[in-house]
């Protein structure tokens, strides 16, 4: 039960508006989340992937600058005039917000940004599209890795853009294009620019139709190798059934759950799986 006191606290304290369904679904997870550690995992990719990667405790070279970094934007008293295009705005009194309640309130918290980080570095993709950049936390631990690895992330905020942007060049964190403008204006332009796409994290606008549509998108591009990360996927009960319909998707083979986040794989060579997983 300790464990479940500790997720209940890490999401209070992220959520100070916590809906009841938010709570509700944190405890249906927990009940039905397995495999810690990947004990229990039959599929030897899955295993790897929960083992060696997802509980992978290494000090990354980044780790201590995305540290810094995030301390820093934790006492700032700088202040942006916003214009929110997406879903859970109300978390806020204004449309002017502070740095450091942007980084409390919609930046990746660390446990979950160091997973985007270990999954880039293993799979190694040649291009990533990020919706939503914020303060552009997440898309360091995108970027971070591989320097050659081009990141489109898409802000609808322009001001938050502008700051992102600041914040990138001042961690020295390169190959990053942060586009301002409304995910369903930029993202059909990006995906029909390339080939294949290898990685996309999903995290902003977060409703249940819009999610969906930029999925439908982005599986135009998607092949073998290619990785979906979703955060927020139990945010609220669109958002639970969107994940629902993401993860049983022809397309997808096997689909993780770690309650905040959702991983999705289209490897053609794995059974169709769903797990789980306690996190």
């Amino acid at each position: 039960m300790g464990f479940l006191l500790i997720g209940l606290i890490v999401i209070f304290g992220k959520f100070s508006l916590m809906n009841y369904f938010l709570f509700k679904s944190y405890l249906k997870y927990w009940f039905r989340s397995r495999y810690r550690k990947g004990y229990g995992l039959h599929s030897p990719f899955v295993f790897t992937l929960v083992r060696e990667l997802i509980y992978c405790k290494l000090p990354f070279y980044a780790f201590p600058r995305m540290d810094a970094f995030r301390k820093k934007l934790k006492v700032s008293q700088a202040t942006i005039e916003m214009c929110d295009y997406g879903a859970g705005s109300t978390a806020f009194s204004s449309q002017s917000r502070k740095v450091s309640d942007l980084e409390k309130k919609s930046s990746i918290n660390k446990k979950y940004g160091e997973i985007l980080f270990r999954l880039v570095n293993e799979f190694k993709p040649q291009n990533i599209i990020e919706l939503g950049t914020s303060l552009g936390l997440s898309t360091c631990y995108l970027a971070m890795p591989d320097s050659n690895c081009k990141v489109y992330s898409i802000e609808g905020c322009e001001n938050t853009a502008s700051i992102a942007r600041k914040n990138l060049q001042e961690i020295k964190c390169y190959g990053v294009e942060v586009i301002s403008g409304q995910f369903q204006d930029v993202l059909p332009g990006i995906v029909a620019s390339l080939e294949q796409l290898d990685f996309v994290f999903f995290d902003g606008h977060h409703e249940k139709n819009a999610t969906i549509d930029y999925f439908n998108q982005c599986l135009l591009k998607a092949w073998n190798n290619t990785v979906f990360v979703f955060d927020d996927i139990h945010w609220s009960k669109g958002m639970d059934e969107a994940w629902e319909i993401i993860y049983t998707h022809p397309s997808v083979t096997v689909s993780i759950d770690l309650f905040q986040i959702g991983i999705i794989f289209f490897r053609k060579e794995c059974k169709k799986q769903h797990f789980v997983v306690k996190y």
